[in-house]
């Protein structure tokens, strides 16, 4: 009896040594030249593993309630728990969760010996073109080119299709929709955002503090705060990403999207005409820059004097009242038209998948007997921080553990 593996990223590996240490005899089939590729560039190649700051508010599914009923079976203490049982030391800083280096390839390290001590089969360079089942018996074969592996169980792991040159182009999306499993449309999430305007460019590369609210329709869904990132055709940075999945269904309904930025989170609306006066009277005689000088990044200073008419040679005393609170109204209230996302090409993860609908408890199909599904080919994803890798700990420790047990049993 034997459990076949498509995809050897972090919920196929998983999956594989979840499976392998239950007993059962198990094949990895990987597209890439080797396994867990994708790994080695999350985290900016430090591989942020999970996050003690754990509930439901940082997931989202069609099927918001199984989803975390499932993540609930598999926390983020049994993934402190898996990876030290397997040689990894794994640090804390502020509830994120890292390995003791700061290596990504040390994740993978680990993973890669735990394979081979177990016996684990990995089949590299080989691409699951078809998923058969086998008749007159239980069981599945996977077709790839001219080559044909049959298993008893089927765990398909290939990933999403978010960061396509690292394996994830969709794939598996097409092998289960030729099942007759359904799929939640997928959109790029953790991404940046296209936006509206011609002078991004000129404020290309600036890195501030910002408060950000997503506008849907006119009304405020979403805000976050943390380091903008502006970018030469719009809006980037983690608190961007963090709305990024809402904003592409709401373009792709033809909802109406806008962000509005607040640049000077520390100062409240009511403190700005008492701030205007007390500066104005300490920096008597200075030019409209030289007044704004310290407050935002020069790129951001004179694009919105500019946009006021206001020279930065001009003198601050010269300029009226209202042209200072305009200023100030537009550095705490930067409207931005978004037109797009970035593509998958781009994306951190992908939002949308198999529908948890298809799959019970233990991520079996419903359809299909012995056919397992997890990681980011399902319908969940989560915020930055380590959600995204959790959900593929837990997927693929829940569908290995009930397909092992299936295979042992039987």
């Amino acid at each position: 009896m034997k459990i076949g593996i498509i995809g050897g990223g972090a919920a196929g590996m998983m999956a594989a040594v979840t499976a392998a240490r239950a007993g059962a005899q198990v094949a990895i089939i990987e597209k890439n030249d080797r396994i867990g590729k994708k790994i080695l560039v999350t985290g900016n190649g430090k591989c942020n593993l999970s996050n003690l700051s754990f509930s439901d508010s940082c997931y989202y599914s069609k099927e918001k309630e199984k989803a975390w009923q499932l993540l609930s079976r598999f926390t983020p203490q049994d993934t402190i728990d898996f990876f030290e049982g397997i040689g990894l030391c794994i640090k804390e800083k502020n509830g994120y969760l890292y390995p003791a280096c700061e290596q990504a390839s040390a994740v993978l390290d680990v993973f890669r010996y735990e394979i081979a001590a177990r016996g684990i089969e990995v089949i590299c360079g080989e691409n699951a073109e078809n998923i058969r089942l086998v008749k007159g018996r239980d069981g599945y074969e996977v077709l790839c080119g001219k080559n044909k592996y049959y298993f008893d169980k089927l765990i398909v792991t290939c990933g999403g299709q978010a960061s396509p040159k690292t394996g994830s182009d969709g794939a598996g999306y097409r092998l289960l929709k030729e099942l007759g499993l359904s799929i939640v449309r997928p959109v790029p999430a953790l991404v940046q955002l296209r936006c509206k305007g011609n002078y991004f460019k000129a404020l290309a590369g600036i890195r501030c503090e910002a408060v950000l609210d997503l506008y849907l329709d006119e009304k405020k869904v979403s805000r976050e705060q943390g380091e903008l990132q502006m970018t030469d055709y719009g809006i980037s940075g983690i608190p961007v990403f963090q709305f990024s999945r809402r904003a592409a269904y709401a373009l792709a309904a033809g909802q109406k999207t806008e962000v509005i930025i607040d640049l000077l989170p520390n100062l409240k609306p009511t403190e700005v005409k008492r701030w205007l006066k007390q500066r104005l009277s300490l920096l008597h005689g200075r030019t409209a820059e030289e007044f704004l000088t310290g407050t935002l990044h020069k790129k951001w200073i004179l694009f919105f004097l500019k946009e006021q008419g206001i020279k930065g040679s001009d003198g601050c005393e010269s300029i009226p009242a209202e042209k200072w609170n305009a200023v100030i109204n537009a550095m705490k209230n930067f409207r931005v038209a978004v037109t797009d996302t970035n593509s998958f090409q781009n994306a951190q993860v992908c939002a949308g998948g198999v529908s948890l609908r298809e799959v019970d408890e233990n991520l079996e199909s419903l359809k299909y007997r012995g056919l397992f599904i997890a990681g980011e080919l399902l319908d969940v994803d989560g915020r930055c921080g380590g959600y995204n890798l959790q959900w593929a700990w837990c997927s693929g420790y829940l569908a290995a553990r009930e397909a092992a047990k299936q295979t042992l049993y039987e």
